[in-house]
């Protein structure tokens, strides 16, 4: 049996889509809800790995594998 999967803390507003404003039509991306809070902590907010970690109530390791899957 595995471990309980612990919830995850998200305050980001709710974004359906997000365009490039200069951009042709290319392929669609599809982030997950965590994925998307992690690129947006780290990126747009300028927060570190281990901020994020604490904001999201999760350990460092999962946030650092979250931003590696939203990046990929």
């Amino acid at each position: 049996m595995g471990r309980p999967i612990k919830p995850r803390t998200v305050c980001g507003e709710a974004v359906r889509t997000f365009v490039p404003t200069e951009s042709g039509p290319g392929p669609v991306i599809r982030l997950s809800v965590e994925e998307y809070e992690t690129i947006r902590l780290i990126d747009h907010e300028r927060l570190s790995q281990a901020e994020c970690a604490d904001m999201m109530d999760v350990a460092r390791t999962t946030v650092q594998a979250m931003y590696e899957s939203a990046r990929a």
